[in-house]
């Protein structure tokens, strides 16, 4: 698969890259969270990333002033796996190189399915600040040379937390996987309660 840059031209159907925001805080806060060599941990929201300055000039000026949390997701993974999407953007902080696995919710089928052959790849260095759109399907990020990435996830708060129960009635409610998180697996991937609508290849870098 041909891997492109997050600085070119072709990124911009997924969203842009934040020349001017100082992540500095974030990236170095980030050089002590744990990234395992051997999976993938998520984390929706750290309070101390959340107390830093930082922290408030990404929800006026990113988030318009909406309540926001600052987590994060750090490992190794060289597959696909899985494609979500929110009902907003998604901001990143590489504080290692990673790549990036990247669809568009416009190319989900009616049935929820989805031709692994439109994901698109996209390497991002350590320290670049970046946007996702809502409309970007995206999953965990994918290591550089098998090395653990690291990349904190900014997001209105509450997303990818506990989903409460309630009535299903729209057919879109069966890619609710928590809150403000709609997901389509890979069956490969296995995941447990996931619609299975990737279909081809569950891509490996």
């Amino acid at each position: 698969m041909k891997i492109q840059s997050i600085m070119d031209e072709a990124y911009k159907a997924y969203g842009r890259v934040l020349d001017g925001f100082d992540a500095a805080q974030l990236i170095s806060a980030m050089k002590e969270t744990d990234a395992p060599a051997d999976t993938v941990v998520y984390y929706p929201s750290i309070a101390e990333f959340e107390k830093l300055p930082i922290a408030a000039d990404i929800k006026n000026s990113l988030f318009g002033g909406l309540e926001i949390q600052l987590g994060y997701c750090n490992g190794t993974n060289n597959k696909l796996n899985a494609l979500e999407y929110h009902r907003n953007s998604e901001f990143g902080v590489a504080a290692s190189d990673l790549i990036l696995l990247l669809g568009k919710q416009q190319d989900i089928e009616t049935d929820f399915s989805y031709d692994s052959a439109k994901v698109e790849a996209f390497f991002v260095p350590e320290g670049t600040v970046y946007e996702m759109y809502a409309t970007t399907l995206h999953y965990a990020p994918c290591s550089v040379d098998g090395k653990p990435f690291r990349n904190v996830v900014i997001l209105p708060a509450g997303t990818n937390t506990e989903l409460e129960a309630s009535d299903r009635a729209y057919p879109e409610d069966k890619l609710l996987m928590a809150k403000n998180k709609w997901l389509i697996a890979h069956a490969e991937a296995a995941i447990e309660g996931a619609v299975n609508g990737i279909k081809g290849e569950n891509i490996a870098l």
